[in-house]
C-alpha cells in the first residue's frame, strides 16, 4: 500500500489496512511527526508545507518499497505521506512492516524513512512565526517541479 492524501493519518488504521500475514511475528510502524523548533532568528515553527512531483513520488515509494521487499525478510510494507499544511504535532509519514522477525522489520522500516527522504521527490517548507523566514528545506523543488505538482 502506496498513498498520498491530504487528509490526516491515522497510523493504527494504516497497520490495520496492511493486515498483519499469519507467519509474521513482527509489526512496526513508523510515525514521523512535525516536531516544535526554534529558529533564533524566525522564533517558533508553526507549521511544515508539504509538496510533491505526486505522479513520479508515487512512483518512486513503489520503488522504495519494492527495493525493501527484495532486500529484507519481510512479507508487507505500506507507506503513506501527507501533503499539504501540517502543524507542530501532525503525522508527515507512517511506514508499516510486517515481517516474521522484527530485525528484518526494523531494517525495512528504517531503509523506507531513509530512501524516502533521499530520493522521493517530495518537498517541505518550514514556516515560522516571522512570516519572511519561511524556508524550502533541501531538496527544494525547482520552480518547473513545483508548476508540475498535481493536486488530488
Amino acid at each position: 500500500m502506496i498513498r498520498l492524501t491530504r487528509d490526516p493519518i491515522n497510523a493504527a488504521s494504516v497497520a490495520a489496512a496492511l493486515g498483519q500475514p499469519p507467519d509474521c511475528g513482527a509489526v512496526v510502524t513508523f510515525s514521523g511527526d512535525v516536531r516544535a523548533e526554534t529558529d533564533p532568528a524566525a522564533g517558533p515553527l508553526l507549521a511544515l508545507e508539504y509538496e510533491a512531483y505526486e505522479s513520479m513520488a508515487l512512483s518512486e515509494l513503489e520503488s522504495v518499497r519494492a527495493e525493501a521487499m527484495a532486500r529484507f525478510a519481510v512479507a508487507a510494507i505500506a507507506v503513506v505521506h501527507r501533503l499539504g499544511r501540517l502543524a507542530v504535532g501532525e503525522t508527515s509519514i507512517v511506514i508499516v512492516v510486517a515481517a516474521a522477525h522484527r530485525a528484518a522489520a526494523f531494517d525495512a522500516a528504517r531503509f523506507c524513512i531513509d530512501r524516502v527522504k533521499q530520493a522521493v521527490p517530495i518537498w517541505k517548507k518550514e514556516v515560522f512565526a516571522d512570516p519572511s523566514a519561511g524556508r524550502w528545506v533541501h531538496p527544494a523543488p525547482t520552480d518547473g517541479a513545483r508548476r508540475r505538482t498535481q493536486t488530488p
